[in-house]
């Protein structure tokens, strides 16, 4: 494993600016932050026919911070990587190699580990679009994840409630900025064991997927995954990989997420704030009166 320089991410990912700032009639010029948005060029090294080839696999905008998570959990959710012991190493690109190499990070497989760049290209095309066709995710995801998460808990209404709070809390650079989504890992008791922020709600999740990978913790199996803005198809996707069995966001779910969640017998709590939550699917882990 490489130096992960970027890899605790409070320092720089904030920057400084000037505002105007404008109450009613009166406005005033002071210092302020905004969140910093850099691209990050993820590319796979892998053997395939006998020799290891180089094949760059997408470029996300994210604030730079657990760059090589967010790596990890990009490939996890894509459904190429399953297990710590697939990757040899991870590392930003060389200085000679890329005029910003902070921002470009290679994933090196170990030899052995399967990898289809064709269709990692096609997939990663397509669930970016707007156009894909919802039953052919459904039965992508399902090929990728065979087996539905495992969730052997019981939630009870008093501890979902208190967790878009711990996770406001834990979120420092939001709480400079106002302007970063959040992902948070917690134990079934409402205990968070890890938080990522990031200007895209999708890497946000895939730090946290990927924190999961590299410490051998996937599947997440009994834990609970609460996202700050609405729950898309893609971060049901994301959690069903995972083996997370609940995700629970503080904003709307859409149609997709719902059907998507129902197939995978997973628990999705949605609009949980202001002390009430709806339960969209696996409403028996929730233990209600």
């Amino acid at each position: 494993m490489g130096d992960d320089r970027k890899r605790q991410g409070a320092p720089g990912a904030t920057v400084p600016a000037t505002v105007v700032a404008v109450e009613g009639n009166d406005s005033v010029e002071r210092a302020d932050s905004v969140a910093v948005e850099e691209p990050l060029e993820i590319g796979v090294v892998a053997e395939i026919e006998g020799r290891r080839r180089r094949h760059n696999v997408a470029v996300t905008m994210r604030t730079p911070g657990n760059d090589f998570e967010l790596a990890a959990g990009f490939l996890s959710g894509e459904g190429m990587l399953k297990h710590r012991r697939d990757i040899w190493r991870i590392d930003y690109c060389d200085a000679s190699s890329s005029r910003d190499p902070d921002n470009v990070v290679e994933v090196s497989l170990r030899p052995g580990v399967e990898f289809d760049a064709e269709r990692l290209s096609r997939h990663v095309f397509t669930t970016s679009s707007c156009g894909i066709c919802g039953r052919a995710s459904l039965e992508a995801v399902q090929i990728s994840c065979p087996r539905v998460p495992v969730g052997n808990f019981r939630l009870y209404p008093q501890q979902l409630v208190r967790l878009p709070a711990t996770l406001r809390e834990a979120q420092p650079v939001f709480s400079e900025t106002g302007g970063l989504h959040a992902a948070g890992l917690f134990e079934g008791s409402g205990r968070l064991l890890a938080l990522r922020e990031d200007v895209g709600r999708h890497n946000a999740v895939d730090k946290v997927v990927g924190s999961l990978l590299l410490e051998e913790g996937l599947p997440g199996s009994d834990r609970v995954l609460l996202v700050s803005g609405r729950a898309s198809f893609e971060l049901v996707q994301k959690a069903a990989l995972a083996g997370i069995p609940v995700l629970a966001a503080v904003g709307a779910p859409s149609s997709l997420a719902v059907e998507l969640a129902r197939e995978m017998g997973m628990t999705l709590v949605g609009f949980l704030r202001d002390g009430r939550f709806n339960v969209y699917s696996g409403a028996d882990r929730i233990e209600i009166e």
